[in-house]
Parts: C-alpha cells; structure tokens; sequence
C-alpha cells in the first residue's frame, strides 16, 4: 500500500486570525484609554493698589516662609504639621475668634500651604481673614 502525499502548492498563513487580534486589540485600547483636556493657563495675578490697613494692636499673623515653614505672630513653629500650626492659632487667639487673622505669604511659597493655614483659621472660626500684598514696584502712593 502506497499512500501518497498530497502537496498543496497555494498554502500560505492565514491572516484572518492575525486581523482579529489586531482589532480586538485596537478596540481594547480604545475603550481603556482615558482622555485628558491638559490646559496650560498663563495666569497674570492683580496687583492690589489699595490703603495700606491700618495698625491693630491685636491681631493674628500667620507668616509661611519660602519653604513653607509657618510662624505665628512672629514666632516660628517647630515643624510644617498642620496640628502644630492648629496648636499656636489656638493658644495664641485664646478662644478670641473676632480677632483679624492676617496671613503673609512669600511669593514663591506653595499655595497649597496659603490653603492650609485659611483652612486651619476656618475651621476654628475666624470669619475675618485677610492676605498680605504688596504694592507693585512704581506705583504711585
């Protein structure tokens, strides 16, 4: 018995799983991927030309250093915790929240640390907050 063998001459791969792969990957990764809108805002900040505030002999004054150190009516803290900075507003206002709360700011601070101290005055309920500016340079008095 002779068995013979049978030759294909038109074998080839077959493409047809390969495309399946292909689109089933392609739709994979369309429904995964998330599209993000980054904007890059140029922002301006207002300079503020306003009366310079008068004197207060009683006032709190929270100053944040360039690296984000605080300091509470001129004495500085210990560390950056956020429970030390609580600790020294509420010793320092003693309960006294109708007190003006001033906030200092360096410009190269980061806001975030701005927020924080807001945040730590709100929540002990000063309502009467303000931020520090300074006059622009050439401005007329």
């Amino acid at each position: 018995m002779q068995f013979r063998r049978q030759s294909r001459s038109d074998e080839g791969v077959n493409l047809t799983p390969l495309i399946d792969v292909v689109f089933l990957l392609l739709i994979f990764f369309m429904v995964s991927t998330t599209f993000t809108k980054e904007t890059h805002l140029k922002l301006d900040l207002p300079e503020a030309e306003g009366e310079p505030m008068p004197e207060i002999a009683e006032l709190i004054e929270v100053l944040i250093n360039a690296d984000g150190g605080y300091s509470v009516n001129g004495k500085p803290l210990v560390n950056k915790q956020l429970n030390t900075l609580k600790k020294a507003i509420e010793s320092v206002g003693q309960g006294k929240t109708d007190l003006p709360f001033v906030i200092t700011a360096d410009a190269k601070v980061p806001y975030q640390s701005v927020v924080m101290a807001m945040d730590i005055a709100g929540r002990l309920g000063y309502v009467n907050m303000k931020v520090t500016t300074k006059r622009p340079e050439g401005a007329a008095e």
